[in-house]
């Protein structure tokens, strides 16, 4: 595993095989899109959150792409879909304890569902609707509280990006004990069913952008067209290797 530094943040460079050697750990684990990182210089809560997280994943295709093109860096694209395909069979090798921290009600009960059909008992599972978060200034006492009671070995953040990696850095500097802390956002609902389909094929090939765009346009198409700020980041920046 190749630790590549980007603004101050270690993306590590990984293969599927290399899953077993990191899902063992605790700490904070992110997969900062393209949308999110074009957005890096200017939001510092995020490029803070990003700097100071355990494990930080090449999620995005198009930020694989500049590194390729614009550097001569070639790193192996490990998007969140791909993990969480990973995920799914550890989880059902090791049930445990999970706090599933999601945006609404409805994305919160098939979430649940599908957790629970991997061999989770009822009682290990719990749930939390986020509020709509000030990410400036994000503060939850209420979910601290909660998840400090439950002590869950396993906390997957499925909310947006730009506020969940902000939300994971808080949770993994104010609870009283160590867990993963996992932000994988919509990927969750690639299994589903509530997020735009997806396979191995599509991930490989980094049209997961385009599925989410013809599933959504209005949500999506915006948010992947500003993703194109991240040229010159990529472009004007160092990169380091180690």
């Amino acid at each position: 595993m190749r630790k590549i530094t980007f603004l101050g943040v270690k993306f590590i460079d990984i293969n599927e095989n290399d899953f077993e050697k990191i899902i063992n750990n605790n700490g904070l684990f992110l997969f900062p899109s393209g949308p999110g990182l074009s957005t890096i210089l200017n939001q510092k809560k995020y490029h803070h959150s990003l700097k100071n997280a355990d494990f930080v994943f090449f999620d995005s295709g198009f930020f694989v792409l500049l590194l390729n093109i614009l550097k001569k860096i070639k790193v192996n694209k490990f998007s969140g879909y791909k993990f969480f395909k990973k995920f799914k069979s550890y989880l059902k090798k090791n049930p445990t304890s999970i706090f599933l921290i999601d945006p609404n009600l409805k994305l919160s009960k098939n979430n649940r569902i599908l957790i629970k059909n991997l061999g989770f008992k009822n009682q290990n599972i719990n749930n939390y609707i986020a509020p709509i978060y000030n990410t400036q200034n994000l503060k939850d006492d209420h979910l601290l509280k909660l998840i400090n009671k439950n002590k869950p070995k396993i906390i997957l953040i499925n909310i947006g990006g730009g506020t969940q990696e902000i939300l994971g850095y808080y949770l993994k500097n104010k609870l009283n004990f160590k867990t993963k802390i996992i932000c994988t956002g919509a990927a969750i609902s690639f299994f589903t069913g509530d997020q735009a389909p997806n396979n191995n094929y599509v991930d490989k090939l980094y049209f997961g952008w385009l599925l989410r765009i013809v599933f959504n346009p209005l949500v999506f198409f915006k948010r992947y067209l500003l993703a194109f700020r991240l040229f010159p980041i990529v472009l004007f920046n160092k990169v380091k290797i180690k």
